[in-house]
């Protein structure tokens, strides 16, 4: 009876035990940045004018939602008036009002088939440092989008 008892337990501690998963070396260079040259201008100005758009709407409180040629079905029905508004709140209480977007890097994904902006987001305030992510999908549509707050580099 111990004896049985003795290997459910040693049974139970082993398949509790952690497994590490290595990224492997083709995942890790699926991703490369790109040129902003070797870019079509249609992918370039789709990522812009579209956030653009989302970021403006903060500033007016009028969203024009996107159109299914522009982004993918699970995009429009994430972004609606109500989370939008919820979140431009936020950005606008800690931020300001929206000034403009800089390109900071163009990233191309071989095996999803997509483009990565990354814009740098110019509000009035400087106090905090935010980011804008666009993805484009070989489609041209914008695919996800997601803004975050870049902490400050120490010196």
């Amino acid at each position: 009876m111990k004896k049985i008892i003795l290997i459910i337990v040693l049974v139970l501690l082993y398949s509790c035990k952690t497994k590490k998963t290595v990224t492997s070396l083709t995942e890790e260079k699926s991703i490369m940045l790109v040129n902003p040259n070797e870019v079509d201008a249609v992918t370039k100005d789709r990522a812009y004018d579209l956030g653009t758009r989302l970021l403006e709407s903060c500033n007016t409180s009028r969203f024009k939602p996107f159109s299914s040629e522009e982004a993918t079905d699970k995009v429009r029905q994430n972004i609606t008036p109500a989370k939008l508004s919820e979140t431009c709140k936020k950005i606008n209480f800690r931020n300001g009002k929206f000034i403009s977007l800089n390109l900071i890097d163009i990233k191309h994904d071989e095996i999803n088939e997509q483009y990565i902006f990354k814009y740098n987001i110019n509000y009035e305030k400087k106090y905090f440092k935010r980011e804008l992510t666009v993805f484009v999908n070989s489609e041209n549509k914008v695919s996800a989008m997601s803004t975050k707050e870049v902490k400050p580099k120490p010196m």
